[in-house]
């Protein structure tokens, strides 16, 4: 089942997401439709919070970016309870979107590689060194997990300059959803 995605401006995108407990057919079925909404949505990850769910979830079927900066989408993967550690010191400045920000695309600053543990929807751990463009997207998903969202990463001039387009993004998605 497709979910309701909730855009700017939604008090929900603000907050922290709480750990899931324990794997119930609850959490499988979110998982599911997570999946089934990302996909809908042309989307390569989404985060529980962006469809209303307090919890540490995302999904992503971005696997890899080759070495003329094209990407490939696989399986799409599903990260309980994700821990992104050793963020490399090289950064690298790319486009970035999101599905709860429609139609705005920025450059954002993030490390280039990444570690990745998480939780599997059969309960186990499993680990991932991201590098390139999946290291982004995990980090851009787990930001949704803190109440962090791409546009918070922009600073003074470049902020001041888009913020029209986000009362305008915020005002059409609070009347028309």
């Amino acid at each position: 089942m497709k979910l309701k995605l909730c855009y700017y401006g939604d008090p929900i995108l603000r907050k922290v997401a709480k750990p899931v407990e324990k794997i119930t057919d609850e959490i499988r079925e979110l998982c599911h439709n997570m999946v089934e909404t990302m996909k809908g949505c042309d989307g390569i990850g989404l985060a529980a919070p962006q469809v209303g769910y307090l919890l540490r979830i995302f999904v992503s079927n971005l696997a890899s970016e080759d070495e003329k900066g094209e990407l490939h989408l696989g399986e799409p993967k599903i990260y309980i309870n994700p821990i992104l550690t050793a963020p490399s010191e090289a950064l690298v400045e790319r486009n970035e979107g999101c599905l709860s920000i429609p139609k705005l695309y920025l450059p954002i600053v993030r490390p280039l590689s990444i570690h990745l543990e998480a939780t599997d929807l059969e309960g186990n751990t499993f680990h991932e060194e991201c590098y390139g463009y999946p290291a982004r997207n995990r980090m851009h998903e787990n930001d949704h997990l803190n109440g962090v969202l791409f546009i918070d990463r922009i600073k003074g001039k470049r902020r001041t300059e888009i913020e029209p387009e986000l009362r305008r993004i915020k005002q059409y998605y609070s009347k028309n959803v």
